[in-house]
Order: structure tokens, then C-alpha cells, then sequence
């Protein structure tokens, strides 16, 4: 991911996102319910002292909400479970991080891209049984932990394992921030995660964690709705004039580089 906001082009883009602003959609302070994990750093999480629930996707969400005037109110739901209820309508959209996949795409529809990230195996400080995922599969005794049916998982069976779905090297955890606390205890051996959420980790670790290896793949982040909702219009036309504005990459300079969580 290139960050090349400066703080020229973010003044910049404050002074035109008023003039795109004014070409948006104008949902007339409609309410839209957004459900969220609160567990990948720097998107969305629960900040270290304040417990205030921050972020990328929270600055970006507030952002929209006044381009195109709609309310934001947020719920709080595990992943397993995310994805099912926006899809069943319990949720107007979804955000932590998600995936645009096709198999996803059967069951809600997506924003266009908001960000693009790559897959990165995060280990502990002083890992050196392996280096990258070669040396990863070649240890029968080594583990990592995963959430089932992310993108994580997946490339992990697939890409890094054998195939089996039910390989026991992958230990399942309800969230990745639980999947991060059996790391540091030596329950498993490695978490494969987005390189957002493990760049989040490993500044924040003080050397506990560290990435190894070459990234695993590239994907790209998107809202999710619950098939045919006349939102998905409106916030890409949001997401758009972000990008041309240069308000994406202020967001990025901001969480990516500057933020340093619970400094």
C-alpha cells in the first residue's frame, strides 16, 4: 500500500471534498445501523485506556455519514456471526476488515474497495523455528491459529497446508484477537492475518510479535449489505470522491503511520 498523503494534499483535499460533497446523495439524516467486530488494529478496535471503540473504518464511516447526511449507530457482533446477520437483515451494513470474495458476494453485496491489504504471517518476537510459510509446513508440530470461514483460514489450508479443512495444525478461535492471545501464550505458533491488523499487532507489541516472510497474497476491503440495499450506491459514490480527494490517504498516514496504539 502506498501512503502518499502530505499534509499539502490533505489541506487540499479538505477544501474539495467540499465541492464533491455537494454533488453526493442526500439520504436526509436516514439512520443506518453498522455492525462491527471492534478487533483489527488500526481499522477498528477498543482503545487501550479509554476503552473508546476507534479507527480507519470508524474515521471513514463518519466521513461518508456526512458526505451523503445519514446517522451512523454501531452494534458489535463476532465475525462467525457477521456476515449471516447482515445478510438476514439484522444490520444495515458490516465493516471490520472484510474480504470482497465471490463466495461472500452469494450471500451479501459489497461496497467497491475502500482499501487494498495482504496476507502476512504474524509470529512471536523470538520465533526462529521458521521463517516463512515453507519452513512454516514443514514442521508437523508447529501451529496456527485462524477464525473459520475468513480469508485467513482459507489461505492457510490452501496455501500454506495440505488442503484438509479439518488439519489439526489450524486451531480455530471464535475471534482474531483471542487467536493473538494464544500466540503470545505459545498455544499456536502463528497467526495468519491481513497485513492491516498485523502491522496494528506488532507496533503495538513492543517486540512480543513479529512479521515473517513474504506477503501471501493480496485482497481487497469492502462494506458489506444485505443483498439489493440502496445503500451500497451511495457510499461507493462516497468512497469515489474520497479517493479522488485524497481523504483515503490521509486516513492511511493517519492509523498506519502516526497512530501509535496505546502510546
Amino acid at each position: 500500500m502506498k501512503l502518499l498523503a502530505t499534509f499539502s494534499a490533505i489541506a487540499f483535499a479538505a477544501l474539495g471534498s467540499l465541492a464533491v460533497a455537494a454533488e453526493l446523495p442526500d439520504l436526509g439524516g436516514r439512520e443506518v445501523v453498522v455492525v462491527t467486530e471492534n478487533a483489527y488494529p488500526p481499522l477498528q478496535f477498543i482503545e487501550p485506556g479509554t476503552g473508546k471503540a476507534i479507527g480507519w473504518e470508524y474515521d471513514a464511516m463518519a466521513e461518508i455519514a456526512k458526505r451523503i447526511n445519514v446517522k451512523v449507530m454501531y452494534e458489535n457482533i463476532s465475525w462467525d456471526a457477521m456476515i449471516p446477520a447482515v445478510s438476514a437483515g439484522q444490520y444495515d451494513m458490516g465493516m471490520t476488515g472484510i474480504t470482497i470474495r465471490d463466495d461472500r458476494k452469494e450471500k451479501v453485496d459489497f461496497s467497491d474497495p475502500y482499501m487494498r491489504s495482504q496476507m502476512v504471517m504474524m509470529v512471536r518476537g523470538d520465533e526462529s523455528r521458521f521463517n516463512d510459510a515453507k519452513s512454516f509446513a514443514a514442521d508437523p508440530d508447529l501451529l496456527m491459529a485462524a477464525q473459520p470461514g475468513t480469508t485467513p483460514f482459507y489461505v492457510g489450508v490452501y496455501d500454506i497446508l495440505d488442503g484438509n479443512e479439518a488439519n489439526p495444525r489450524i486451531k480455530l478461535f471464535e475471534t482474531f484477537g483471542a487467536g493473538v492471545q494464544a500466540l503470545k501464550a505459545g498455544d499456536v505458533d502463528m497467526v495468519l492475518t491481513d497485513g492491516t491488523a498485523g502491522e496494528g499487532y506488532t507496533k503495538a507489541s513492543e517486540g512480543a510479535l513479529k512479521l515473517v516472510g513474504e506477503p501471501l497474497g493480496t485482497e481487497d476491503f469492502g462494506f458489506i449489505f444485505p443483498k439489493g440495499s440502496d445503500l451500497v450506491a451511495p457510499i461507493n459514490a462516497a468512497i469515489a470522491s474520497m479517493k479522488e480527494d485524497g481523504t483515503l490517504d490521509a486516513l492511511n498516514k493517519k492509523w498506519f503511520l502516526d497512530y501509535k496504539i496505546g502510546g
